[in-house]
């Protein structure tokens, strides 16, 4: 199986959503490194995880 970001992104949320249900001073963290992960591949800075 190969694994892509659409494969990806499902079990990042569910493994996001449980850590801040764990530790909710997470959320700035969880939601900063997210946004900067897709941001960089966004502007096609990791071609391969594509």
């Amino acid at each position: 199986m190969t694994i892509t970001i659409s494969n990806l992104q499902p079990l990042i949320a569910i493994l996001a959503g449980i850590l801040i249900l764990i530790a909710p001073r997470l959320l700035n963290y969880i939601v900063a490194i997210y946004l900067i992960v897709i941001g960089v591949i966004g502007l096609g800075l990791l071609r391969g995880l594509t």
